[in-house]
């Protein structure tokens, strides 16, 4: 019993689970106890950080797009996300169609109509129902779900995948500290943000959720107009959508999410190559044109546009709602995006999470936004102003009745929200539960299980204290100090990455000896050249590794150990690696190996006659930081000795300059060597 009770404990991380449950628990016993209540606090706080901290929220998302920017284009975009030697684990294509599909969600659905239609009827400035103002809904649209959105999503997840990939740290939230405060990152600090990152998540799921299900049920009342729009239907579909997640949950990632992805992607191809089709093709396009320019010439001003000099409640209820509700979802969509983006350099990452995403989503825009402009402009279509002001959620329902088959679209679009909703709460769920197991993925299933469940209660709670406005607040209270720990962490990538140019300067400051006996006399450039042109067998270097390079390492330990430091050779006969490492005060710890490393042989050196010897092998380098690129093989034992004093000298002096590096994982670069 009591080994069954340890197995059920064994991956919570409990002082980041329990503050968030608590957290969590007192905002659902509060709210159902008093859901009147609830929601005059609820709307008091949106109205006191809007007031208070709309400058706040609007200068922290300028701060992470110009960091990620400014890291891509600099000469830091280099880095990869993982070792030096390691490769992307997805083509181009494949990654590029798995940010594509990242680029979309239920927000598109529920504001692609709606937004643009809103800020036509009621822009924040100049006249309504203008040209003009059609011009300011499109251009605010693609502000606030363009670069800055997929800034916030993409500093994220470059801050995880840069710590954990690169460094060998937790998947997790606190990993971001480490160069601020180091192994603390385990203490009180790491777990408060971890429990930020938790309560921000949570409530961005259920703020999607809530979303989700008051469109899921003015389109189940569209279809079947006996079906009531109320909270009743609404609680009654998050229970439905819950326990679908909770299934999938069950059923495993690999199986039922990824059919649940297949089924999002067509769904969402066709209904938008449908209306692009069916709409006002040309027209579209050529807004799509217009209004990306516009964006991009306004991109400053609307940055730092808070309406300082004319106050009103379209910024809470707009911008810094979004902002707010993409704050609150970057811990999951972050993770999503970095567990994709291993072995990307960070300039590719940056081009990629900044770049499809965005363009997908102003065509979105285009083509469901425009298509209803046009409608309400060009053909009488006014009725349509009236009924998305009424209710938002029926706004892309209404538009497909101005199209044809539009019954089908209606129920396409339901079971899209559905689908969308499942595969979001099962990996929300597992970010969540990951989260609050200490960076964990191997936790059993009911733990999985009990998020979904609360993302389900949370979000109906919410719905019954206040609805719309009761989501909204949610998502930016919550999104309010997980801002801070975004800031905290892009500070934390700043000092990583200024340790690591100190440390790629140093360790490339030496000039690395020629192949085939620098020290052998006049002679050695025939040597060299002979180099040049050998495509050396198997055999051939694993002799070398295992008896002229593991000798020359003895030499290196033999006399290291006369200074009294601690140094010591082995070879690895699996992987036909030599390794010398030393260690001095906890302080020092180098490791330097040559490893046996596989190639194809170029064409031009292939044997034509009988096809045969297609590969070729090297004697490799390889330090802490990942494999260097350059081969030993033909090298004397004075030159391999120089080639290791030469790397020690530069590791000793990184440490003397950069004191508190970072730690590299071994264990995980030698899974990228098995792996290659």
């Amino acid at each position: 019993m009591s080994a069954t009770k340890a197995k059920w404990n064994s991956a919570i991380l409990a002082p980041v689970f329990i503050p968030a449950v608590a957290v969590i628990a007192l905002l659902v016993i509060g709210t159902l106890s008093n859901p009147e209540l609830a929601g005059e606090v609820f709307s008091d706080v949106l109205a006191w950080i809007t007031a208070d901290f709309g400058w706040f929220y609007m200068l922290a998302v300028a701060i992470f797009l110009v960091f990620i920017v400014v890291v891509a284009v600099s000469k830091w975009g280099r880095i990869k996300l993982g070792p030096d030697h390691a490769e992307p684990e997805y083509s181009f294509v494949a990654w590029f169609a798995m940010l594509f599909s990242a680029g979309y969600g239920i927000a598109l659905l529920f504001f692609g109509v709606a937004e643009p239609v809103l800020h036509y009827a009621s822009p924040p400035m100049g006249a309504p129902e203008t040209v003009d103002s059609a011009k300011q809904a499109m251009q605010i649209a693609y502000f606030h779900w363009g670069f800055h959105i997929w800034a916030i999503y993409g500093l994220v997840g470059l801050v995880l995948a840069y710590f954990s990939f690169r460094h060998g740290l937790p998947l997790s939230m606190r990993s971001t500290l480490y160069p601020l405060i180091g192994e603390k990152i385990h203490g009180p600090a790491g777990h408060a943000v971890d429990t930020f990152a938790i309560l921000g998540t949570m409530f961005g799921i259920a703020t999607t959720l809530g979303l989700s299900v008051i469109q899921i049920n003015a389109g189940l009342h569209y279809l079947w107009p006996d079906i009531p729009i109320n909270s009743t239907v609404q609680i009654i579909a998050i229970a439905v959508i819950t326990v679908f997640a909770i299934l999938s949950v069950v059923a495993g990632l690999d199986k039922g999410v990824k059919r649940l992805s297949y089924v999002n992607m067509v769904l969402v191809l066709f209904l938008l190559l449908f209306v692009f089709f069916a709409g006002p093709t040309v027209h579209i396009l050529e807004t799509y044109l217009q209004n990306t320019g516009a964006y991009l010439n306004n991109i400053v001003e609307r940055t730092f546009n808070l309406q300082a000099y004319s106050r009103s409640d379209w910024i809470g209820n707009w911008t810094l709602f979004i902002f707010g509700w993409t704050i609150a979802w970057a811990p999951f969509v972050g993770l999503f995006i970095a567990r994709i983006s291993r072995g990307r350099t960070i300039r590719q990452f940056v081009f990629g999470v900044m770049f499809v995403p965005t363009m997908f989503t102003f065509f979105w825009f285009s083509v469901f936004g425009d298509t209803a402009l046009n409608l309400i402009m060009n053909e009488g279509y006014t009725a349509l102003i009236t009924e998305v002001q009424n209710d938002e959620a029926i706004a892309l329902f209404k538009l497909y009745e101005r199209l044809p088959w539009t019954n089908i679209l209606s129920f396409a679009t339901v079971v899209l929200i559905v689908t969308f909703f499942v595969t979001s709460s099962d990996s929300g769920s597992l970010v969540i539960d990951s989260l609050a197991s200490g960076g964990r993925t191997d936790t059993p299933v009911w733990q999985r299980v009990f998020w979904a469940s609360s993302e389900g209660v949370v979000a109906g709670v919410l719905l019954l204290a206040g609805g719309l406005g009761a989501l909204q607040t949610a998502a930016i209270a919550s999104a309010l100090p997980f801002a801070v720990v975004i800031l905290i962490a892009a500070f934390g990538m700043w000092r990583a990455l200024v340790i690591e140019g100190h440390q790629h300067a140093s360790l490339k400051s030496a000039m690395r000896t020629h192949r085939r006996g620098v020290h052998a006399g006049p002679s050695y450039w025939k040597k060299r050249l002979a180099g040049v042109v050998d495509f050396p067998k198997q055999q051939a270097v694993r002799e070398f590794i295992e008896h002229t390079v593991m000798e020359s390492l003895g030499d290196v330990a033999k006399e290291l150990k006369g200074q009294q430091w601690l140094a010591e050779t082995s070879f690895d006969t699996e992987n036909i690696r030599a390794i010398f490492s030393v260690q001095k005060d906890d302080e020092v710890d180098f490791t330097y190996e040559v490893r046996m490393r596989a190639y194809q042989r170029p064409q031009f050196a292939v044997d034509k006659s009988n096809g045969k010897d297609r590969e070729y092998y090297r004697a490799e380098v390889f330090l802490r930081q990942g494999g260097q690129a350059y081969d030993l093989y033909g090298y004397e034992p004075g030159d391999i000795i120089n080639d290791v004093i030469n790397q020690f000298e530069n590791y000793l002096q990184f440490m003397h300059i950069s004191p508190g590096s970072l730690p590299w994982d071994l264990e995980q670069h030698d899974d990228d060597l098995k792996s290659s």
